[in-house]
């Protein structure tokens, strides 16, 4: 009875602070990108469906360039990290620590960048991330060794914060009910960047391994000329939080999510689920050099797969989904179609079966916007940089420990013959994690019900 209370209490204060006067949603907008469409006046204060659809549209545009940018050089460093250590077990060795400490500076300044913009508005922080993530692919594109490579990683983990501010930031302007469908639509511009950039990288690097990380530089540098002129404020005034040092400690934050008894088996769930997807980003390209011998071209044209069945679903699909299913049922039979798929490429002895098996994955591609919408309901407007943030810690987290240890058990098995099943052991670790947090979230849910129900039958 408490948490259901707590619950509704909380979405009450959400929807209440997210629906401010239009004119004040427009005043933090630059003048430069104003239009008949877009100016102060031309809806009333009743539309606020209109006026939410225009300040996301900004966002998503910021959000595909980010992630174009990042998709170019995606199937391109592990690669590159080849041509600086000599043997598979060392390339496969120093891409893991590489990506570790990535997701530990990730992990350290996530909650940062989100708690801060709280604070200051998620504008500003918006334009750090473009300019800082900028200068990390210019120096990475530039590096002539190993050492070098590491200062630009060192450069985008302390700035790469676009993901869980632009997630504030739709959360700004959505309404209560329809946060899951703006979260879909944020991933699916983090998908449509992946339709194009992992291609276009894959391309880039057949010419030259170093050529997509210059490309990438100017993305960043022309989305941060959009962002700074077109991209107006969310967050107002009344909706700020102070900043405190207790809420930029990254452990903080995750023991805050733990803490939080109405959702700490949806915390435990999406954990599962992310440390299994960040082992399969981290060692995805690797082992399918390792095993199929693939080189840029291809593993782009897989990543092409991948972002266009994203952005199907999660722009296209994923509101019949949520009505037909509801979020609850949506976001298990994704984790359980996602688990399926795992174990699925783990065992594939041909490099088409992994094509094959991504188009089949579709449901998976809608379990995180589902999980992340019921989670975002529980917390209030003026916690969302937090909650988010911290939400992406856990991926950062995930990013620090699945390489590492993904990295190990491909160097293990990298003398292996390619048609070899055991070649495929990071994916059957992925299936079971992912296994286990389909238990985790179905008890959740099944606390949850027998919980309503006994509410129901005192009344």
């Amino acid at each position: 009875m408490a948490h259901a209370v707590y619950n509704a209490s909380l979405s009450y204060r959400a929807t209440r602070r997210q629906e401010p006067v239009t004119r004040r949603r427009f005043a933090n907008a630059p003048k430069a990108c104003m239009s008949d469409k877009t100016s102060p006046d031309s809806h009333s204060p009743s539309s606020p469906a209109l006026k939410s659809a225009g300040n996301l549209n900004f966002i998503l545009v910021c959000v595909f360039i980010d992630m174009l940018g990042i998709g170019l050089v995606v199937p391109v460093l592990p690669i590159l990290i080849g041509d600086f250590v000599n043997g598979k077990e060392a390339q496969a060795f120093w891409y893991g620590i590489m990506a570790a400490v990535f997701g530990l500076l990730q992990f350290i300044f996530m909650p940062m960048l989100g708690a801060i913009s709280d604070r200051v508005g998620r504008r500003p922080v918006l334009l750090y991330s473009m300019a800082g993530m900028g200068v990390n692919f210019l120096a990475t594109g530039w590096a002539p060794n190993l050492a070098c490579l590491f200062i630009g990683r060192i450069i985008g983990g302390v700035s790469s914060a676009s993901m869980s501010v632009a997630s504030a930031y739709a959360s700004d302007i959505s309404t209560h009910d329809n946060r899951a469908k703006s979260f879909g639509k944020i991933g699916a511009a983090f998908g449509l960047g992946f339709i194009c950039g992992p291609m276009l990288g894959g391309l880039l690097g057949e010419i030259n391994l170093h050529l997509p990380f210059y490309v990438a530089a100017g993305l960043s540098a022309a989305n941060f000329i959009y962002g700074y002129f077109c991209v107006p404020e969310s967050l107002q005034p009344a909706s700020r939080a102070p900043f405190t040092w207790a809420r930029i400690n990254p452990f903080a934050a995750l023991l805050k999510l733990v803490r939080r008894v109405d959702i700490r088996g949806l915390v435990l769930a999406f954990g599962l689920m992310t440390f299994a997807q960040m082992m399969l980003n981290t060692t995805w390209v690797l082992y399918t050099h390792f095993r199929f011998d693939w080189t840029p071209r291809q593993n782009g044209i897989a990543l092409f797969c991948v972002g266009l069945c994203a952005a199907v679903v999660q722009a296209g699909l994923l509101g019949i989904l949520i009505k037909r299913f509801g979020e609850v049922r949506l976001s298990l039979l994704g984790m359980a179609s996602g688990a399926l798929t795992y174990l699925l490429y783990g065992l594939a002895t041909q490099g088409w079966m992994m094509y094959a098996l991504i188009l089949c994955n579709l449901l998976a591609f809608a379990a995180g916007p589902a999980l992340q919408g019921i989670i975002s309901k529980a917390s209030a407007a003026s916690e969302q940089g937090e909650l988010m943030g911290s939400l992406q810690s856990i991926s950062s987290l995930g990013i620090i420990i699945m390489p590492l240890l993904g990295s190990m058990i491909l160097g293990e098995v990298s003398h292996l013959p390619p048609q070899d099943w055991r070649i495929g052991s990071t994916f059957y670790l992925c299936a079971i994690m992912q296994t286990l947090g389909i238990l985790v979230a179905w008890r959740y849910f099944k606390a949850q019900r027998q919980a309503r129900l006994a509410v129901s039958t005192t009344k």
